[in-house]
């Protein structure tokens, strides 16, 4: 990975032909996608990659079976047919996880027999090949398979597949590919403005953007923007994007709390939670409510807290869990397309990609399951519209770019080679088979060499899961800012800064 003084060299010693602003999921597709087609690329992220919205998901790779009851097929089906393009690209981060829905007398919104037709149907619009097959449950079989399961009533259950997925892994492993790719990536790096001119004969944008890190101001040329900043779009310049902004709230419990081997799915009238087993730990989620807060420090209120908590003990009702059996929460918002109709559920999580002005995108919407998706057809519109402006003399052969690879397999892959060390996960869970005591050095090395990890929280929120996984976290992070500052050179006062710094995201 090149140094932070060679990547900003590089983003101002020439043009780029994109410039992608926001470093979640869906600027971190478009970026691998564009540097994969030859293009040359930067990206720039005001906070750490995936601080947003692409760290504080569900973690789930889905369809959507609301949207299914909706009668939002061609969401549905664009959404299931992506998941399986993941699996196949990256199995690691989309791995099989099977659901349980259970069906209780007096229910009007979810029938058995409208989930044993619904859950056939979801299957066919995966291709008629989900991730795997669905089938129903009896009562009998539905509590052997969750014995902690209110019976009251009811009726038995459907058993289907969606993915699950570490959603922030999935924005690293894919900016790693971009990287290798080409692409010149920077966090800590904030978009300020930009004005579109004529500089050696080519018309470009220039735009202004701030090191956060080295508090320097840069200028960057460029001849398209791509603004993929989620829910900060609407707030760029130049940007036309009109979001309605709403929060969802997941909280963590033991396992043992809520015993679940399979993603249970909770219903409060029509809206879906879920309960989703995550190594010894259970997460539960998630709220959809609308937001108008700050943007940079979404939390979980305790309204929020308590609703789950209520909807949980009313599923598990032997649980009786309280305010003390959570280990952690985290608060997320969408950054759905505007409509001032309906509840926030009621939305649509389509995506939308618009020019509103000469190389200006903005990309807005959709989930993170379609983001490949997204990213391919903002890229198909900026190469289509860099050879035109090829063809009109503007200069440059970026426009020139190959055709999409509609087969990006070796895009993806943890590091299993020799000369780089094992990241702390083997599956989706995101999470160290090490214990708390074995924390390796060696790792947090990694994280920072080969990941772009600066801040202590980098490490502990983004880069692993410590921070939400174990009840200990704050011990361990004492010890991974012991490392990071040996490696980074932190003086005493800079490590009791970041230490400081992380302590206020669990107060």
């Amino acid at each position: 990975m090149p140094s932070r003084p060679q990547t900003l060299e590089s983003l101002t010693t020439s043009p780029l032909d994109l410039l992608v602003i926001g470093g979640g999921i869906v600027g971190a597709g478009i970026a691998r996608d564009a540097a994969m087609r030859g293009l040359r690329v930067g990206l720039v992220e005001q906070h750490d990659f995936a601080f947003g919205t692409s760290s504080r998901s569900s973690r789930l790779l889905h369809g959507g079976m609301r949207y299914l009851a909706q009668g939002r097929l061609g969401l549905v089906r664009q959404a299931s047919i992506e998941k399986k393009i993941l699996h196949l690209i990256a199995p690691h981060l989309a791995e099989p996880l099977p659901f349980i829905f259970p069906a209780y007398a007096g229910d009007r919104h979810w029938r058995l027999w409208q989930l044993k037709i619904g859950v056939k149907l979801y299957d066919l619009l995966c291709g008629g090949r989900n991730l795997g097959r669905s089938e129903w449950l009896n009562l009998r079989k539905t509590l052997n398979q969750v014995p902690t399961l209110n019976p009251t009533r009811l009726k038995g259950a459907v058993r289907y597949y969606d993915g699950f997925t570490n959603d922030a892994r999935l924005v690293l492993d894919t900016l790693r590919s971009a990287s290798r790719h080409g692409a010149h990536l920077l966090n800590y790096c904030r978009f300020e403005n930009a004005e579109r001119k004529q500089h050696d004969g080519m018309s470009l944008w220039i735009c202004q953007l701030r090191d956060s890190l080295a508090e320097k101001a840069f200028l960057v040329r460029t001849r398209a923007v791509a603004n993929a900043t989620g829910p900060w779009a609407h707030g760029l310049p130049h940007s036309a994007v009109n979001l309605r902004l709403t929060k969802g709230v997941h909280i963590v419990v033991d396992r043992d709390r809520i015993p679940v081997q399979d993603a249970l799915v909770m219903t409060e009238g029509q809206r879906i939670l879920f309960a989703i087993p995550w190594g010894k730990r259970t997460i539960l989620g998630t709220t959809d409510t609308d937001y108008t807060g700050s943007l940079d420090d979404v939390r979980a209120a305790p309204d929020d807290i308590r609703y789950l908590l209520e909807v949980a003990n009313r599923f598990f009702p032997n649980a009786r869990l309280g305010q003390s059996d959570v280990i952690s929460t985290w608060a997320g918002l969408r950054p759905l397309i505007a409509s001032s109709n309906g509840t926030p559920s009621d939305i649509s999580r389509a995506h939308e990609i618009r020019c509103p002005e000469r190389g200006w995108w903005d990309v807005a919407g959709g989930k993170l399951t379609t983001y490949r998706l997204m990213a391919e057809e903002t890229v198909d519109q900026i190469v289509n519209w860099l050879k035109k402006e090829a063809g009109r003399g503007s200069g440059g052969e970026g426009g020139t770019a190959a055709p999409s690879t509609r087969d990006p397999r070796p895009a993806f892959s943890l590091c299993r080679t020799a000369d780089e060390p094992l990241l702390p996960a083997d599956d989706a869970t995101g999470v160290s088979a090490i214990s708390p005591p074995e924390l390796s050095h060696m790792l947090v090395e990694h994280y920072v060499r080969s990941e772009w990890a600066v801040h202590l929280d980098d490490v502990m929120v983004r880069r692993t899961s410590w921070h939400y996984y174990f009840p200990e976290a704050q011990q361990m992070a004492e010890r991974v800012a012991d490392w990071m500052g040996e490696l980074l050179g932190w003086p005493p006062e800079i490590r009791g800064a970041e230490l400081e710094r992380y302590q206020r995201l669990r107060t």
